[in-house]
């Protein structure tokens, strides 16, 4: 790695030298009588340290980061921290003395300078809006300050989902039909209310809030669509009541505290449903009759009558 000057005693260097492979040689040299060949002193013990300058950029421990942040954060969440390593001496000058800064991502993100501490910098970010962000992030020495090596990574950063979206019906009124003969439990229709949340955030239950068919009418809630739907509760019968009017509350089942003041995590819908006639047997007026008639009546004699009646409200002629 040196050679010294058999004549002057100067030593220089052989080879490129690199602090950060080896930064301190220990050499001995003597001194030797050119007649004699003889030594002329003890060896002496030269130490070489090697001194730094700025030949290293920062490199950051990954290429490429992941993180993921709750959506309606507060300003300054902390989301993940970043690190960059320098080889220069971090003893000697600003060679090894990082900064942080933030080429892309503002003004969603920030950066704190010297932590490399990446937080949230807008308030009521919406995953609804946009989900998927990516920040990038630059560590330069010589304390950021011009001249200065640099080197740069990729966060890719994900808004996760709150509960911050009430369920909302897509329309405010919802129209059934049901022939009046149906067994109970037939479904009769399937209503849905709208919610951009995900998950178990999203999850909603279905219930009769009110109305003059709440008795006649149950509603079931699909796990899987999410759905609710509407069932036949009790026996229908057109002739006594051609049309009813539910309430149905759609509601979320995991709401969160935080956000109650966006307003109540249910919504509500009317839903009618008409019984459809259906051609019914006509009835006895009896269940049972009791004639009595002499033995010697004369053929064709008139011996009693019965009477039926038509339930339909058409009132059809009975034979």
């Amino acid at each position: 790695m040196f050679v010294i000057d058999e004549n002057t005693g100067d030593i220089h260097a052989a080879k490129k030298l690199d602090r950060e492979e080896k930064s301190l040689y220990v050499l001995r040299a003597k001194a030797i009588d050119r007649k004699t060949g003889r030594q002329v002193e003890p060896e002496s013990e030269f130490i070489i340290k090697i001194h730094d300058i700025n030949d290293n950029e920062p490199k950051f421990t990954k290429d490429l980061y992941t993180a993921s942040v709750p959506e309606m954060s507060g300003v300054g969440t902390s989301v993940i921290q970043v690190t960059a390593t320098d080889a220069d001496d971090a003893n000697y000058g600003n060679s090894a003395k990082v900064v942080y800064s933030i080429l892309q991502g503002q003004p969603y993100f920030s950066v704190d300078p010297e932590s490399g501490i990446i937080k949230t910098a807008l308030p009521d970010m919406s995953r609804e809006n946009r989900e998927q962000y990516q920040v990038v992030i630059q560590a330069k020495d010589m304390g950021g300050q011009m001249g200065g090596l640099s080197g740069t990574t990729t966060v890719n950063i994900t808004l996760t989902d709150v509960n911050n979206n009430p369920p909302r019906f897509p329309q405010s009124t919802y129209q059934f039909y049901s022939p009046e003969s149906v067994p109970l439990g037939t479904h009769l229709g399937r209503i849905k209310a709208n919610d951009p949340d995900v998950g178990e955030n999203a999850e909603m239950e279905y219930s009769i809030a009110e109305g003059d068919g709440a008795d006649m009418f149950d509603v079931v809630t699909d796990k899987d669509t999410q759905e609710g739907i509407i069932t036949v509760k009790q026996n229908l019968d057109y002739e006594n009541k051609m049309l009813y009017t539910l309430k149905v509350d759609a509601s979320n089942t995991h709401p969160d505290p935080r956000f109650l003041y966006l307003g109540p995590f249910k919504d509500t819908a009317v839903v009618k449903i008409s019984v459809e006639d259906m051609d019914e047997p006509p009835v006895f007026s009896k269940i049972f009759y009791l004639i009595e008639v002499d033995e010697d009546v004369k053929e064709g004699s008139i011996i009693g009558q019965v009477t039926a009646y038509d339930p339909d409200a058409m009132n059809n002629l009975i034979k």
